[in-house]
């Protein structure tokens, strides 16, 4: 927000001293509440960073005094809180955008292009791979550990996020998990299968107690936090070709398809630029009238309704559609 030349930070909320201390020290105000705030400085727009479980409360509070907010991604910790603050905001008239940031970055939006220019063909299936290791410093922060987090919700939304905004709907999803590695009440890694409305399957598999180079973190170079790999952790599959994703390379085949035809390798620049920053970019202009959000509360709705099948389905074993768990 502070390199943004559209945005001014008004103020940093929270209740922790050392919240406190970066606001002192970055010279910003500090309240340690939304009603503080309100009362304080109203900005034009909140972003909500909270905890999963304290999305809904937050968001409803500053809707009801007209602020848009932008969410942090999961939008909520269940699909029926996260229906309140999408309902309550189509009633209002003010938008929600979450933060499903993977979207606005120049390599997603390049790879959709060229699926939905037909590059690939029809798309057939897909793989993402989201292995890493989180230190169990990661853990000392106790609801990370707990029912409503977990690494399902907290970090393969993004990646079934992705997946519907370059494949679309998912219809039904079968899954696996365990928790066996590190014995918290939530799972540790899982195995999925998703099936598309226009008819492809996708697999992914996830574990955050895996030491590798295949995770989105890892791959797509946007957060300098994370070391770099070289690697690729999304495939995307097609009739005509197939897609490495954040890698930027296409296979396909001129004329007759034939896997005794040697297949052609192209790479395609795209600029890079942090998604982050387009993110607030777009908070901006929607606040401002001027856009439409690129993840709106309803489009995030749909990724958690998935997310939701897949906890449910590895729960029960069976086979759920998005908007039925539970």
């Amino acid at each position: 927000m502070q390199r943004s030349p559209g945005a001014r930070v008004s103020s940093v909320v929270d209740p922790e001293p050392a919240a406190a201390a970066l606001a002192d020290a970055r010279g910003l105000a500090w309240q340690a509440s939304i009603a503080e705030m309100l009362a304080a400085d109203p900005p034009d727009g909140v972003i909500i960073a909270t905890p999963n479980r304290l999305h809904v409360e937050h968001g409803l509070e500053c809707l009801r005094a007209g602020l848009p907010v932008l969410v942090e991604k999961p939008i909520a910790d269940d699909a029926r809180a996260a229906l309140r603050l999408v309902e309550a905001a189509e009633a209002l008239g003010l938008p929600v955008l979450v933060g499903h940031h993977r979207r606005h970055n120049p390599i997603v939006q390049a790879a959709k292009a060229r699926i939905d220019g037909g590059a690939i063909g029809e798309v057939v299936s897909a793989h993402v791979a989201c292995w890493l290791y989180k230190p169990d410093g990661y853990f000392e922060v106790a609801w990370r550990s707990r029912k409503g987090a977990g690494p399902i919700l907290v970090n393969l939304i993004h990646d079934v996020d992705l997946l519907r905004y370059l494949i679309g709907e998912v219809e039904e999803v079968q899954a696996a998990a365990s928790n066996r590695r590190r014995g918290h009440e939530v799972e540790d890694s899982a195995a999925i299968i998703l099936r598309f409305a226009q008819g492809a399957l996708a697999t992914m598999t996830l574990s955050d107690t895996i030491v590798a180079p295949w995770s989105w973190e890892l791959t797509a170079e946007e957060n300098p936090d994370f070391p770099a790999t070289g690697e690729t952790c999304c495939f995307i599959g097609g009739t005509r070709g197939a897609l490495e994703i954040p890698g930027g390379k296409l296979w396909s085949q001129e004329g007759e398809r034939n896997w005794w035809r040697p297949i052609e390798r192209s790479a395609y620049e795209v600029a890079p630029r942090d998604p982050w920053d387009l993110q607030i970019a777009q908070f901006c202009e929607v606040i401002a009238g001027r856009a439409e959000p690129l993840v709106s509360g309803r489009e995030a709705l749909r990724s958690l309704q998935v997310i939701e099948a897949i906890i449910e389905a590895a729960r029960s074993g069976g086979r759920v559609r998005p908007g039925e768990a539970g």
